[in-house]
């Protein structure tokens, strides 16, 4: 049984900047919604609240880098880099400011729709010159985020997760060093953030049915590790999955193709994610089947690359995870 663990980013944060004063706590009035409501309440000195203006807020954190801050922009990854683009480059990314912006709601992790999910930020983030790019794969990772963000000399974007997270590893985020949870040699798995887990689902299964599954965890998107990603697509049999909550234009997908082809590795590849669409509301589960993000998803890509039918089900998966939409954790259900 997976252990789930409650707001691990709320525990995580408060542990860690009090006892770093640089360390700024930065809301764009969405301060319960990025668990830091307590941060604030218990630690006023350390808090601003921005109001619903991100194009000021990102300035201003620039402005604050200069100073000598670290600050901690907390809001909806999609706040980050749509609405204060501009900002974003000029102040905080050209001049490598320390900013630290803390993205929540990677993808289709809400309901709410297409102003809520940030399905490109990856694409968008990894092509700005200076930018470090994190994501986080269940509760260790989201507890370890803030420390290995604040240790980065420049900017960083990390896709966090909230509310109930679970506990996949047992070993902290290293920035830079990918997870090899399985080292198989039929087909390479890369995975990241919530479609880790998806891919642990469908693992046993495939194993049973004869396949042999090599299985990576990415939480340092950028700087990329193209070598490391080659070395295990060269040693299997059939090719290469990607699954990502993400848009397969310029996110992993892209990436690993880009490392392949850069370097003539002759191997098939398979991008699973968001295929050159917005998403619409619905719950998490409902929305990585519509979708093909989930682990039935990958069994039939690997069925694909492979030509072998492996006749499992979703009975002969692992138990999915259901999470409450509603609850207390995210009142207002985005």
């Amino acid at each position: 049984m997976v252990e789930m663990v409650n707001r691990p980013y709320a525990r995580a944060f408060e542990a860690y900047a009090p006892q770093h004063p640089e360390v700024l706590c930065l809301s764009a009035d969405l301060t319960s919604s990025c668990e830091i409501d307590g941060f604030r309440d218990r630690h006023p000195d350390q808090f601003l609240s921005m109001g619903m203006a991100e194009q000021n807020m990102l300035s201003f954190a620039g402005g604050l880098g200069l100073a000598g801050f670290r600050p901690f922009v907390h809001t909806f990854g999609v706040f980050l880099y749509r609405r204060p683009y501009d900002q974003l480059v000029a102040s905080v990314a050209y001049p490598r400011r320390r900013v630290r912006l803390m993205g929540f709601l990677p993808g289709i992790t809400t309901p709410g729709g297409m102003t809520h999910q940030a399905i490109e930020d990856i694409s968008v983030m990894r092509t700005i010159p200076n930018m470090t790019v994190l994501e986080t794969g269940d509760a260790t990772e989201v507890e370890n985020i803030v420390a290995a963000a604040d240790s980065i000399d420049g900017p960083v974007y990390c896709r966090v997760l909230r509310g109930a997270v679970p506990r996949l590893f047992d070993t902290p985020l290293q920035v830079g060093q990918m997870r090899v949870l399985s080292a198989g040699s039929d087909v390479l798995v890369v995975t990241a953030g919530i479609t880790t887990e998806e891919a642990i689902r469908a693992r046993g299964a495939l194993g049973a049915a004869g396949v042999s599954v090599r299985h990576l965890h990415l939480n340092t998107l950028k700087p990329f590790d193209a070598a490391q990603i080659l070395d295990h697509a060269a040693s299997v049999r059939h090719g290469v999955v990607t699954l990502e909550n993400h848009l397969v234009a310029g996110g992993i997908g892209s990436m690993v193709a880009e490392a392949m082809a850069e370097a003539g590795l002759a191997r098939r590849l398979i991008r699973l994610g968001l295929q050159d669409t917005y998403a619409h509301g619905g719950s998490r589960p409902y929305l990585m089947r519509h979708y093909g993000l989930d682990a039935q998803a990958l069994v039939h890509a690997i069925e694909r690359l492979t030509g072998q039918q492996t006749g499992i089900d979703e009975a002969a998966l692992d138990e999915v995870r259901i999470d409450a939409v509603h609850s207390l954790a995210k009142a207002e259900a985005l």
